[in-house]
């Protein structure tokens, strides 16, 4: 899914823009019994401080029962827990959808290979959103 040279990011081009990508993300994890923490709107923030910048936006979700584990086995790897997926507007017409690749968190933290399952479905989700067809 990624390689040493995309430094364990995996990222998808979405079909829609960024506001629809952040809400079809937030449905499929809200379906899939995933908990959204927290929206980071790091366009908006920018512009409340009289900066501009093009749409940009983090959620931050999770599942206990799938972190947790990871956790347990490693205390650390609450540095890259609850998952988060970046989503941004490339100033050329495209919307991206990134996030760390399961085994990238795996490898960082020294984790069970086995543990990578408690990541992959919400990879999944994205790539789902990142493959519907446009309107």
């Amino acid at each position: 899914m990624s390689s040493p040279a995309d430094h364990g990011i995996v990222q998808f081009c979405s079909p829609f823009d960024v506001s629809t990508t952040i809400g079809k993300i937030r449905a499929a994890l809200d379906a899939h019994g995933i908990t959204v923490f927290a929206l980071i709107d790091f366009s908006g923030d920018a512009s409340r401080a009289g900066l501009s910048m093009p749409a940009e936006q983090m959620l931050i979700f999770g599942n206990p029962k799938g972190g947790t584990p990871l956790m347990q086995q490693e205390p650390r790897a609450g540095l890259d827990l609850p998952l988060k997926a970046l989503v941004w507007d490339d100033g050329e017409g495209a919307s991206w959808i990134a996030c760390n690749a399961p085994e990238y968190i795996i490898a960082r933290h020294g984790l069970s290979e086995a543990l990578a399952a408690n990541l992959a479905g919400p990879i999944a989700l994205l790539k789902q959103i990142a493959a519907e067809p446009s309107a």
